[in-house]
């Protein structure tokens, strides 16, 4: 239940609402992908995922800046699809015990984070635009090509990890 509304009255305090989000998406996912890193067994995966945290460390600041330009401090919402996303992340790395199953699990929840975070900059991008706000907009489109790139990246990567999981899941279920 929640306590507080958010008195969503116009596009700027939605826009101003789910900077706050972005926020907190952000920081959780700094927190996740120590994790993510360490429970990697392929290296490129476990590369991609150290340098997607930096870029993520980023993020954050640059959101934090965009909060502080819109309403002078530096609020943060709650993202409960984030935090729906990782509990499911956490569960399935649980759950994969054979390495390369769990880094085609760690590729699929982080690519349907990555998904859930270029919906949100593109949303954010667009309100910017029509709120007349060109600087804020080229920061959430400059994190919002980061976030696709990672994708891709993870395309990539998901490409020569899957081959190694189905070979070696045909091994074992063939013995």
């Amino acid at each position: 239940m929640k306590l507080f509304s958010e008195n969503i009255e116009d596009l700027r305090t939605l826009y101003v609402a789910s900077l706050k989000k972005a926020l907190d998406m952000e920081q959780k996912i700094t927190k996740a992908l120590p994790t993510m890193i360490e429970k990697s067994t392929d290296p490129q995966l476990a590369t991609a995922f150290r340098n997607h945290l930096t870029e993520t460390q980023g993020h954050v600041a640059k959101v934090q800046s965009l909060l502080r330009d819109a309403t002078g401090d530096v609020g943060v919402g709650t993202c409960k699809a984030i935090s729906a996303l990782i509990t499911e992340a956490e569960d399935n790395i649980k759950d994969a015990a054979e390495p390369s199953i769990r880094d085609i699990t760690l590729i699929a929840s982080a690519q349907q984070v990555e998904h859930h975070e270029i919906a949100v900059y593109g949303t954010l991008r667009s309100w910017a635009e029509l709120l007349g706000q060109d600087g804020a907009a080229n920061t959430l489109e400059s994190i919002l090509e980061e976030e696709k790139n990672a994708d891709k990246l993870l395309s990539t990567i998901s490409d020569s990890v899957n081959t190694t999981a189905e070979t070696t899941t045909a091994h074992t279920t063939r013995v």
